[in-house]
Parts: structure tokens; sequence; C-alpha cells
């Protein structure tokens, strides 16, 4: 084995992570009872420090141990470090000068973080806005419009990266080209999850700061997004639940929020609509009703700024579509649907779609129709 003792730290927390099945409960279990060099040369050879870790991995601990001393005995520890410092991120245990210090107050805080950006952005109002990434159009326009409107008047937005609200969020705060964004993922820094969220990724990076716990090559697994909302939670002053069904990783993060005592906000939505149903009922829970950035600066205490309001440059719908369009109202729609509403022959009505469409009144996927609203660039 080689010698690895004039490695900081953080080099063996990197390698103890990269150990099968090593969540973040373990590994703090680990460090928590020897140095994480200690722990280390322990596992190597087969034994297990600490009687936490052992209740932590119950009955099946003995095949979790013989899979960690077989992954030990391949993994160079130094060609690890050397890997994360080459690639120009930051890592980070809970004693380096940089941890994030949002983290420090946490009853359990993560043992590892990993950082790529600059991580003074987080000096400043955060705020998560997070929601489902099935949503729809309504809830991707306020999404948007929220981060945007955050970002402009200073506050951090903070999601995960995910398709969907999560995405809207961060997109509409780089829109602002004010406040950096910020981002928690559920994967390695290099392991983009979602692929199609790649461009995304990179102008968070660039602008703002991404977060992880788990080193570079990490690929995204099912446990990693619970343990990533926690993080969230930890960051946020404020939980903004724009869309969120009935389960959902945002109603999740609105949890991790009221159990650190952060104020939680929901956008209403329709009755109706199955992506609004876990939001308003979080309005049972005492959640705070957000219609806008305005009421969540109010909650902060922070000023509302004087918002974009330029005059919508749509054209104006003839009073044929514009009916077409206020029967269409603010939740997707079926073809079938608008029939039954409008009274139409299904040949006026495409037309009459088409031309809200092409005007930017409408939008359409697999088969439905939003409206869309304006966002006052």
């Amino acid at each position: 084995m080689p010698d690895t003792t004039e490695l900081p730290t953080e080099a063996h927390l990197l390698a103890l992570a990269s150990l099968p099945q090593m969540g973040p409960a373990r590994l703090s279990a680990l460090v928590e009872a020897v140095s994480p060099a200690e722990a280390w040369h322990e596992l190597c050879r087969g034994a297990v420090p600490g009687g936490g870790v052992r209740e932590l991995l119950g009955a099946p601990g003995a095949a979790v141990v013989a899979a960690w001393a077989r992954r030990a005995s391949e993994l160079d520890v130094g060609e690890l470090w050397r890997h994360h410092l080459e690639a120009g991120v930051e890592v980070c245990g809970v004693s380096s000068p940089a941890y994030p210090e949002p983290f420090r107050g946490e009853e359990h805080p993560p043992p590892l973080v990993v950082l790529r950006g600059d991580r003074r952005v987080l000096d400043g109002p955060r705020v998560a806005v997070v929601g489902t990434r099935d949503c729809t159009r309504y809830g991707r326009d306020v999404a948007f419009e929220l981060g945007r409107d955050l970002a402009a008047a200073g506050v951090r937005v903070v999601s995960g990266l995910a398709l969907g609200i999560d995405g809207a969020a961060h997109t509409g705060a780089l829109e602002a080209r004010a406040a950096p964004p910020v981002a928690v993922v559920g994967s390695g820094l290099d392991v983009v999850y979602p692929r199609r969220n790649h461009s995304l990724w990179r102008a968070v990076a660039d602008a703002g700061l991404l977060i992880s716990e788990h080193p570079l090559g990490t690929s995204p697994a099912a446990w990693h997004f619970p343990a990533r909302n926690r993080l969230i939670a930890a960051l946020a002053d404020i939980v903004v639940v724009v869309e969120s069904h009935a389960r959902g990783g945002a109603l999740h993060t609105a949890t991790e929020a009221a159990q650190r005592g952060r104020p939680v906000m929901a956008v209403p939505g329709s009755v109706r609509a199955h992506a609004s149903e876990g939001t308003n009922r979080l309005f049972d829970e005492g959640a705070h009703v957000c219609l806008g950035a305005g009421d969540v600066l109010a909650l902060l205490g922070l000023d509302t700024p004087a918002r974009r309001r330029g005059e919508d440059p749509r054209p104006v719908p003839e009073p044929a579509d514009a009916r077409v369009l206020e029967q269409i109202g603010w939740e997707p729609v079926a073809l079938e649907q608008l029939v039954l509403r409008t009274g139409l022959e299904l040949g006026s009505l495409v037309l009459a779609l088409d031309r809200l469409e092409a005007a930017g009144w409408v939008a359409r996927r697999a088969g439905w129709f939003e409206r869309v609203a304006h966002d006052g660039r």
C-alpha cells in the first residue's frame, strides 16, 4: 500500500467517499470515530473503526466492509487527490477554511463538499426555488420569473439543476446578469445529470457556484437526491416550491427547510393541476403564499426592486382568437377539450391555435396546449 502520510485530510476524505455504498451518514460516523487517514488505513485491512459505523451498516455489514477493502486496495489516494487538484475544484472537509459557512451550523454537517466556482457567492441572501421536473408551462414561466427577479434584487438563487422548475429558475437567474446562482447536485461535478442541462451547468459554474458532496466521476444514484435536498435546504434562507406533485423531491426539500426553522413558500396552482397538488397542500402545513418575487423579498426583509415592465410586444389577438386563448386558461389542455370548450369546428380551432402559437401566446407540447405569460423583457 503506498505511503499516504504526507497527503492532506481532504485527500483521505475523498478516498473514503469514493468507496461503494459510502453515504454521508457512514462517512460522518467513520471520521467521528478516528481521523480520515486512520479510517482509511483501517478499512484497507478490512477493519471498521467505531461502533457507530457497525450500527449503520446493519446486517449486510460484512459484505459492505469487504467491498470497501477490495476497492481500497485498488485506489491510489495520491492519484485521486492530484486528479481533483488538476480539475480545478476545491475539496473541503468541515475543518477546511473554504468549507461553506452555512453548512457549519448543521446538526450533521456534510463531512466532504466539492466546489466549482467562487465560494464567496454564498455571502448574501439565498433563496431556493425548487419544484417538479414534470412541470407545466405555467410553472416553468413562474420559476423563470422568480429566478430572474430575485437575482436582479441581489438574491442568490439556489436549486438542484434538474429539468423543469430547477432549470427554469437558474435560467432566469442567469438572465438577470446580477446575483450569482448556486447549485447543489447529486453527482460528481464532472458528471452532468441530466445531460440536457450541460450548457446550464457550465453557465452556473462560470457565473456562480456548483456544490457536490461526491468525488469527481461519481454517477447519480437515487439516494443521492434526498441527500442533496437537505443541502439545498441548509443553504436557503427561504425555500420556494413552485410546482410539486403529491410526492416529490421538492416537498422533501420543504420538509428539510421546516425542520431547520426556515420559511417555506409555495406558488398557488389550479386545484385541477396534478403538478400543483403537493404545492397547494403545503398551505395546510403553514407555507407562505408566493405570488412573485416581491412576496419573497418582503419575507426576506428586502425592498422590492423596480421591475422591468415593458409593454407586451406580442400582437393583440383578433377577438375570435382571444376567445380561444381565454378558454385555454393557464393549465395544459388537449385539443379535444378545446373543441368542447370553444364550440368551434376542428379546422377553425386549429387555425386559431396556429396563429396564437406563431404570435407567442400559446405553446404546444406533446399534443397539449398551454398559455404563455409575458415575462416583462
